[in-house]
């Protein structure tokens, strides 16, 4: 039956046909292991897309490398599970229901609250499933059967149970303090997720009338309108200029209130007048202030910020707008005494762009520093490598100056505190259920606190709670820690550091599986309670002028777009061959252009291969008796170099030598996450070595007369199919769906596994190396390309064939030559080959190189200007290049520490590049060039 690959290459079709499929098949669930398991495993956990998100560039790249890696430890034997789930969002999707609300004319407090989380659950059943839908057709060899929903019981429960523990523990408390407030979404928010901009703004200037003096102070500020709560100036104890002031007080301007004149630290003499402003609830510094010296805490903005009763006559105006009126009458009434331009930084709420107001609260706390010592201490000593390294260090200094965690926000959508207030003693009861009564006066008239937590809360928990914590599991005992997180540079302090400090904290005295442990290479870690052993911080996707991405440069590239236009495997090949570590993406069309190109060399090369495994009659897996016996694909694990293969000429054994070191180097590559170079060498070795030079050269092998004898033609064949099966084994992490659609052809749907991503990954058998081949093949397509070059140079016309004339400079060159003639002869385009005793090197018309000089035997007069000035460049290139190689061979510290093999290479190049010098300068003396 005929192999059947359609003519054009359509990955649209393919995919969709191929991911459904994946799914359909459950390929890549994992129940769990029972005792006794000693396969080694590879665990990594999805960092969970918002429920809102669509997928973007970051996105794409992110599920790029994270698929890259699960199928490579996949088909190398490991247990692998890569779990994925949703985030509930809680900012981000009370936001979307609430502009679904406006649009009807309805805001959430007309429903109540329980009406509009059924609101929100019903737009999450609706909606919320689009990114997972997107992942889906990407291929994301995720384990499906676990996905997860972080609202969901079971992990609300493990939620509910960690705040009570850190409760019960003293790390959890509440109180008034400053906040970062949003007043769009009537919500505190983190520092993290304040974005700050520098703008040009206004510092102002007021003086305070000194109480029982005609002294004024001036203080300047750049938010007049908190001025309406100040409640003391300060001043520098040791500020002379004011010594006389100690004690005294000063009448706000406007409000007509008498505050006091404290002495502070948070005066400094040399800024300013020497003189502050303390408005407790309203500023942090302030804040702390105002504790030190029992000061009244006056808040004058609602959380709208619009200014309350506390503001007098101000009440009710919005806070820019009362600006404008407090800077109008302080100057109506002789208080202003300047205004100048001030470069400010402004914070803004990073999701709705709203400006921050510093706002005195009462919220929940998470008492850092004992989570965050043990977090830190995990990444200093080696229990968790963070690489790139310089994310170490960024990660060490944050830790270090980290303040307690702001964890309660003002929100409906989210896991509400589970903390009860009693209506008649005000006693907040922190349970793990509701309780029926007060704890201290018995009453039961009890009611849940309003706020939720924060998003990052119940995220930071997942390493664990998806592994069904707090029970203990075989999950845990197998699962955790995970092997790898991949994320990006944004969300390391936002979760991958709360991941670290709540796993450290939670999963003390866990301890992995032994066996698992140590068949994972995990042995020489002593604790098991880090949620992951590395996290791998990738860079950004920026556009191909290297600017970030933004709706307002108008430069966001959409990944389903570009996937509909170039083909999933041709934009994942994109990402991977352009993540070097530590370096952003410039993301470029023309490059995925590029990769849709190799994609369908590839389709190309494997119809050729289809075209003459049919002629032949040929049947994978029963190899003629000439071809040794090799294995079929088979399960996941280490293939070990290419099986079923016969070395009958130069080109198999160089073409078994060359994939074996790019197996090596690839499998060497994806170790440490050089994506970049284990995409660029297996393009390398399928375009070129492959594609360009091997299908080329057995071409005459494979052509054979009606009736004569096929063995050579069988073996040729048996060599391309089981290579090309490992090739496609070898690109099949980068390249799904590209991969899978030819495997499956090449059994003719009848293969010994359901995909291709359960086959083994190829490993590198140095038994296969062949130095001496890869030199004989490197010396005859030198010679192929120069004869190539020259006939250009000579302006031969393409169906003409010449004659060529060729001086080996050893005799074991000459009989490599001798034995692969046709080769040359055939690819070359050459007519005979003569050989000469003495160099060639200044004909016209000829090349020299350290191993052979060739001459191409052309009747059409030579420019001798051009062939002049063309020598002349090869020498300058020639020279720069010798002169670079003398420099290494001359630094006594770089021979001190370089291997011996790249010093010896060093030294035969040397030799080769004076023996070119030498050939190119006879040439030009012979031409005659000045």
């Amino acid at each position: 039956m005929p192999h059947e690959l359609p003519k054009a290459y359509e990955p649209g079709a393919i995919e969709t046909r191929w991911a459904d499929y994946w799914i359909k098949e459950k390929l890549f669930s994992v129940p769990t292991p029972p005792p006794g398991e000693t396969r080694p495993v590879f665990t990594l956990l999805l960092p969970p897309p918002n429920v809102t998100g669509r997928l973007h560039m970051g996105h794409m790249l992110n599920q790029t490398q994270m698929d890259i890696i699960v199928r490579w430890h996949r088909m190398r034997g490991f247990i692998t599970l890569w779990l994925p789930g949703t985030d509930h969002a809680g900012i981000a999707t009370q936001m979307m229901v609430e502009k679904q609300l406006t649009k009807e004319g309805k805001k959430r407090k007309d429903l109540g609250r329980e009406k509009f989380i059924e609101r929100v659950w019903e737009w999450k059943r609706e909606y919320g499933g689009a990114i997972l839908d997107q992942m889906k057709r990407l291929g994301a060899s995720v384990d499906w059967d676990r996905e997860y929903f972080t609202m969901d019981e079971n992990l609300s429960h493990a939620v509910r149970e960690v705040f009570v523990r850190l409760y019960e523990e003293g790390l959890i408390y509440r109180g008034h303090y400053i906040v970062n407030w949003c007043p769009w979404h009537e919500t505190a928010i983190s520092d993290l997720e304040v974005k700050h901009e520098d703008v040009a703004g206004k510092l102002w200037e007021i003086r305070y009338p000194v109480v029982g003096t005609n002294e004024f102070i001036t203080v300047a500020t750049t938010r007049p309108e908190t001025m309406l709560g100040d409640a003391a100036i300060a001043v520098n104890a040791k500020d002379e200029r004011y010594i006389h002031l100690h004690g005294k007080h000063v009448l706000l301007p406007l409000m007509n209130r008498e505050i006091p004149i404290i002495t502070d630290e948070l005066a400094q003499p040399e800024f300013g007048t020497g003189a502050v402003k303390v408005t407790p609830a309203h500023d942090p510094n302030d804040f702390e202030a105002g504790k030190r010296h029992d000061l009244p805490q006056i808040n004058v903005m609602d959380e709208h910020a619009h200014m309350n009763a506390n503001a007098g006559a101000y009440a009710g105006l919005d806070r820019f707008e009362a600006r404008k009126r407090v800077l109008a009458d302080l100057q109506e009434q002789g208080f202003l005494v300047g205004e100048k331009d001030y470069a400010l930084s402004i914070g803004k709420c990073e999701r709705c762009g709203t400006i921050v107001e510093p706002r005195l609260s009462e919220q929940w706390f998470i008492k850092i520093a004992p989570l965050a010592e043990r977090a830190k201490e995990a990444v200093e000593s080696g229990e968790i490598t963070i690489v790139p390294d310089n994310h170490r260090q960024v990660y060490l200094n944050w830790m270090n100056n980290i303040h307690d965690w702001c964890v309660s926000r003002q929100l409906w959508w989210g896991h509400r505190i589970p903390a009860w207030t009693c209506a008649k003693c005000k006693h907040v009861t922190v349970a793990r259920e509701a309780p029926l009564t007060c704890g201290k006066c018995g009453s039961t008239e009890l009611e849940q606190v309003s706020d939720v937590l924060d998003t990052w809360f119940s995220s930071g928990l997942l390493p664990f709670t998806t592994l069904g914590w707090p029970d203990k599991t075989r999950d845990q005992a197998v699962f955790y820690p995970t092997t790898l997180l991949i994320t990006a540079y944004e969300i390391l302090f936002f979760w991958v550091a709360r991941m670290i400090m709540f796993g450290c904290h939670f999963m003390q005295g866990h301890e992995q599986d032994a066996a698992i442990k140590k068949a994972s290479g995990w042995a020489d870690k002593k604790n098991d309670n880090v949620p992951f052993r590395e996290v791998y911080i990738h860079a950004l996707v920026r556009d191909a002028d290297r600017q970030k991405m933004s709706k307002t440069k108008g430069n966001v590239i959409d990944p389903l777009e570009i996937i509909e236009r170039f083909g999933t495997d041709a934009t994942r090949f994109t990402l991977a061959a352009m993540a070097a570590p530590g370096t952003d993406i410039a993301f470029s069309e023309s490059r995925t252009d590029g990769y849709r190109a190799f994609a369908n060399k590839i389709w190309n090369a494997a119809r050729f291969m289809f075209m003459n495994v049919d002629r032949l009659g040929f049947v994978w897996g029963q190899p003629p008796s000439a071809v040794r016996p090799g294995q079929s694909p088979g399960s996941p694990g280490h293939v070990v170099g290419v099986s079923g293969f016969e070395l009958a000429t130069l080109e198999d054994r160089w073409i078994l030598s060359r994939f074996n070191r790019v197996v090596a180097d690839v499998n060497d590559a994806l170790k440490t996450y050089r994506f970049h170079e284990a995409a660029n060498r297996i393009y390398d070795f399928f375009w070129g070595d492959f594609c360009d030079w091997y299908l080329e050269l057995i071409k005459p092998r494979l052509n054979f007369e009606e009736g004569a004898d096929t063995s050579a033609a069988q073996i040729a064949c048996a060599n391309l199919v089981n290579l090309f099966d490992a090739s496609l084994r070898l690109l099949h992490p980068v390249m799904p769906f590209i991969t899978e659609e030819i495997w499956q052809a090449m059994h003719e749907g009848k293969p010994p596994l359901k995909s291709i991503a359960l086959a083994g990954y190829p490993q590198a058998d140095e038994k296969q190396f062949d130095l001496v081949a890869e030199t004989e093949m490197a010396i005859l397509q030198d010679l192929i390309v120069s004869v190539r070059n020259l006939r250009a140079e000579l302006k031969v016309e393409p169906k003409v064939k010449v004659p060529i004339e060729v001086f080996a400079h050893e005799p074991d060159i000459r009989r490599m030559i001798e034995q692969n003639r046709g080769a040359i002869e055939r690819l070359g385009h050459v007519e005979k080959i003569a050989f000469v005793e003495g160099s060639l090197a200044n004909k016209p018309g000829a090349r020299g190189t350290a191993r052979f000089d060739v001459h191409v035997i052309y009747e059409r007069k030579i420019d001798v200007a051009a062939e002049c000035e063309r020598l002349k460049k090869e020498l300058e290139k020639i020279e720069k290049e010798l002169a670079n190689n003398q420099k290494q061979l001359g630094n006594e510290q770089f021979l001190a520490k370089a291997p011996e093999k790249v010093v010896e290479g060093l030294r035969r190049r040397g030799q080769e590049l004076l023996v070119l010098q030498e050939k190119t300068k006879s040439k030009l003396k012979e031409l005659g060039c000045q």
